[in-house]
C-alpha cells in the first residue's frame, strides 16, 4: 500500500525521508508561485505520450461510426431511436453503480458490476472518495462470519482492517552490513516493518444526505530501521464525505491521507496486491499527507462526465523538513500543524475508464502543487527559510491486452509511466521517472494474481549534489532501480508478494564503494479483515 510509503522502490525513498531538509523556497517570498525545474524534456515527452493515448482511444471509438449520408431516412430514424434507448439505459446503469465509482477504486481496479448476494448490501459502507481500490467485504478473511458485519450494517456502520508485514534484505555480499543504528537504507541490514490499519465508516445517506459518510481510522507502525518509519500510533483519517448535483461534485473534508486520493501511485490500484509498488518522494517532500501523517484537508472533485474529472485539494502541508521530522513532531497526527508547515494546494485533472469487453482500461492524470511552507533553500542554505515550493506530475496507465474479454475484462497486460518534478533549489529530489509493465490475472488458474516490472530513475538536486561534493564526499546525481514482483492472492483477504529490486546507489547523494549497489529481496503479506 503505498501509503506506507511503498518503501521497496526501495531504499532511496526511505533513506531520503530522514534527511529531507530540502524543500526550500525562493527568496522572493510570494506565496504559491509555480516554478518548474530547468530541464522539462521529461514532462514534454510524458504529455506527448499521454496525448497519443487519448487520441488512440478516441480513434478506436470512432472507427465504426456509421455515415449518415449513406443511410436511408428510415435507417437514420431507427438509429436515433436506438441511441435514445441506449442512452437511457446507460444513465440508469451509471446511477446504479454511482456508489461504487465514488467509494473505493481507481479506474484500473474498479468493480464494474455490483457484487452478488449477501455482500451487495455492504457496498454503500465502503470508504468513499479514494483512488486506490481497497478490497470489499467479500475479499476479507472474516467476510460476514457470525453475522457481525451484517449486524453493524443494520445500524449504518462498516469497517475494514488490515495488516501488512514486510521483510527486506540486500543479497549482495558487499552490502557493508552495519549496526542498525548506522544503517543507511532499507535492506542494508535485514529490515522488518509492520503497518496496521483500522477504518470505520458511518452511513449518513439514511438521513437524506447524498452518499453521506463519516470515516474514522487509525494506523500503527513499527520499524527495525527507524528512519524508514518511525514507530508511531495515531489517526490516519477523520473525514466527512458527501456528493452534490447528482454526484457531479464530491466533497471530502477532515484529516485525510491524500496519497490514497491523488496521483495514483500504487501500481494497479490495489494496495493489497501491490505492496512493492514504487513511489516517488517528490510528492511527500512537496508536503502531501499520507496514512502515518494525516493533516487537515478539503478535497473537491468535479466529474464532467463518467470519465473526465478535476480534483482540487487544500491541505495543511506536512513538515518541510521531511516525513521523519513530521511524524516525530506529531506522532498521533492530531496536531493542527507542525513547525514551518503552511498550506499545500494540489490540482489534478484526469481521464479514466473501467475495462469492458473490447474497451481497455485507461487512466491519464496530471497535477500541480503549490506550497507556501517555510523551506530551506539548498542554493543558499545560510539564508532564512523561504516560501514557494512546487511540484508537478504526469502519469498514464493503459490496458494493452485483455485476456478474458467475456469474463473479467480487467484481466490482462498493462503499461504505464510517471514523470514528476520539483525545483532543485528547494527539493532534494528534483526529477523522478518511472516506466511500468504489469499483468492482472494473466493465468486462468490464478485469475487475481498480479505480476509487475518497474524501472525508476530518481534525480537528485544539482545544488545538493554540488554541496556534498565540495565536502569531499563521493556523490552520484541519480539513483536507478528496477524491480520485479509477483503477488499471489492466496484466499479471501490474503495477499503475499515476493520481489527483487536492483538499485544503483541505494543511498541518497553520498555513498561509499561498499554501498554503491543493492539487490534487495522483499517478502510481504497483507491480510484484510
Amino acid at each position: 500500500m503505498r501509503v506506507k510509503i511503498n518503501s521497496n522502490d526501495v531504499a532511496s525513498v526511505r533513506d531520503l525521508q530522514n534527511d529531507l531538509t530540502k524543500p526550500p523556497c525562493s527568496a522572493s517570498g510570494h506565496a504559491f508561485s509555480f516554478r518548474l525545474p530547468a530541464k522539462q524534456t521529461g514532462l514534454m515527452i510524458a504529455m506527448s505520450l499521454a496525448a497519443v493515448l487519448i487520441s488512440g482511444s478516441a480513434l478506436a471509438q470512432t472507427i465504426n461510426v456509421p455515415n449518415p449520408k449513406s443511410d436511408s431516412p428510415d435507417e437514420v430514424a431507427k438509429r436515433k431511436a436506438k441511441r435514445k434507448k441506449d442512452s437511457v439505459g446507460r444513465l440508469d446503469n451509471v446511477r446504479e453503480k454511482g456508489a461504487t465509482r465514488h467509494s473505493s477504486g481507481s479506474a484500473l481496479a474498479q468493480v464494474t458490476t455490483p457484487p452478488a448476494g449477501q455482500f451487495a448490501k455492504f457496498e454503500n459502507l465502503r470508504i468513499k472518495g479514494l483512488e486506490v481500490n481497497l478490497p470489499g467485504p467479500a475479499d476479507t478473511v472474516v467476510q460476514d462470519k457470525g453475522g457481525v458485519r451484517s449486524a453493524l450494517a443494520e445500524i449504518g456502520i462498516g469497517y475494514i482492517a488490515w495488516t501488512q508485514n514486510t521483510y527486506v534484505n540486500n543479497l549482495l555480499s558487499n552490502a557493508a552490513k552495519s549496526t542498525i543504528a548506522n544503517q543507511l537504507y532499507s535492506g542494508q541490514n535485514p529490515t522488518f516493518y509492520t503497518l496496521n490499519y483500522m477504518l470505520v465508516t458511518y452511513d449518513l445517506s439514511r438521513y437524506g444526505i447524498p452518499d453521506g459518510q463519516i470515516i474514522v481510522g487509525t494506523e500503527q507502525q513499527a520499524w527495525t530501521w527507524q528512519p524508514g518509519g518511525p514507530d508511531r500510533w495515531g489517526i490516519n483519517t477523520i473525514a466527512y464525505y458527501q456528493t452534490f448535483f447528482d454526484r457531479k461534485l464530491e466533497l471530502k473534508v477532515g484529516y485525510l491521507m491524500n496519497s490514497y486520493e491523488l496521483a495514483g501511485t500504487v501500481v494497479g490500484g490495489n494496495p493489497g496486491a501491490n505492496v512493492f509498488g514504487p513511489s516517488s518522494n517528490v510528492l511527500y517532500q512537496g508536503g502531501m499527507n499520507y496514512a502515518p501523517a494525516p493533516t487537515p484537508t478539503l478535497n473537491l472533485t468535479y466529474h464532467f462526465d463518467d470519465r473526465l474529472y478535476n480534483k482540487v485539494s487544500f491541505q495543511r502541508s506536512t513538515s518541510p523538513d521531511g516525513v521523519f521530522a513530521h511524524i516525530t513532531a506529531n506522532p498521533t497526527g492530531l496536531d493542527w500543524s507542525t513547525a514551518n508547515a503552511g498550506i499545500l494546494l494540489l490540482d489534478e485533472s484526469g481521464y479514466r475508464n473501467s475495462a469492458a469487453p473490447g474497451l481497455p482500461e485507461t487512466w491519464l492524470r496530471a497535477g500541480v502543487g503549490f506550497n507556501n511552507s517555510h523551506y530551506t533553500n539548498l542554493a543558499y542554505p545560510t539564508r532564512p527559510r523561504a516560501d514557494e515550493n512546487s511540484l508537478y506530475y504526469v502519469a498514464a496507465d493503459r490496458q494493452l491486452w485483455q485476456n478474458d474479454v467475456r469474463g473479467t475484462a480487467s484481466r490482462g497486460i498493462y503499461g504505464g509511466f510517471s514523470v514528476m518534478g520539483a525545483p532543485p533549489d528547494l527539493n532534494k529530489v528534483s526529477q523522478y521517472y518511472e516506466v511500468r509493465l504489469y499483468a492482472k490475472g494473466l493465468f486462468d488458474s490464478r485469475p487475481s494474481d498480479q505480476i509487475s516490472l518497474v524501472a525508476t530513475d530518481t534525480v537528485w538536486s544539482n545544488f545538493a549534489v554540488d554541496a556534498a561534493a565540495a565536502k569531499g564526499n563521493l556523490v552520484h546525481r541519480d539513483a536507478k532501480a528496477i524491480s520485479g514482483t509477483y503477488t499471489a492472492h492466496l484466499g479471501p483477504g490474503i495477499y503475499t508478494s515476493v520481489g527483487l529490486t536492483y538499485i544503483d546507489h541505494p543511498t541518497s547523494i553520498t555513498y561509499t564503494p561498499q554501498i554503491g549497489h543493492a539487490l534487495n529481496f522483499s517478502a510481504s503479506t497483507s491480510i484484510f479483515f
